[in-house]
């Protein structure tokens, strides 16, 4: 599991992260999950950005592929499922309860900013709204603690485990 604070980020990184979101990254704080071949996967980023914006998407997924993954689910409607998921299996929802925790505490570890105080990502605690941000929580945190994150990267085409990142359009 990856705790904050992390390890200074690396003009390698940024522009990494530069070519992965095709403009420059707001925030960094530290890179929060990384591809097998050590390339960017999820920045973890600033609660307040340089220009004073509130930012509650503390762990944001950068990597090309796994972007397209989780929009390929999004339009597949899986977040439906997801969320009948949470809301027929309560193991599920308190853990989905706790991972919002987990995401308030890592994220305060830089800063409290009242405009999004109790505001995590995703839908957390109670609903599923974007799996980008789950499956970014997910990564970053490690295996176990994003229910709804862990099951999005499960049905997804991208793996973690597999570096695409030279291929074109992926952001390598």
């Amino acid at each position: 599991m990856t705790t904050p604070p992390y390890p200074p980020v690396s003009d390698a990184d940024l522009a990494v992260l530069r070519e992965q979101l095709g403009r420059p990254a707001r925030g960094v704080v530290g890179i929060a999950a990384r591809c097998v071949c050590g390339n960017p996967t999820v920045v973890a980023t600033s609660p307040r950005l340089p220009d004073g914006s509130p930012f509650p998407t503390f762990y944001y997924l950068t990597h090309p592929a796994a972007t397209a993954a989780m929009s390929v689910l999004e339009a597949d409607h899986v977040m439906r499922e997801l969320s009948d998921v949470l809301a027929d299996d309560e193991e599920v929802a308190a853990a989905y309860r706790l991972a919002h925790e987990a995401y308030l505490r890592d994220r305060s570890a830089f800063g409290e900013v009242e405009e999004i105080a109790g505001i995590s990502a995703g839908g957390m605690p109670t609903r599923v709204k974007c799996l980008h941000a789950l499956a970014g929580h997910a990564l970053a945190a490690g295996p176990g603690v994003n229910p709804i994150g862990d099951r999005a990267l499960a049905l997804s085409s991208w793996s973690p485990e597999r570096c695409v990142c030279a291929q074109p359009g992926s952001g390598g």
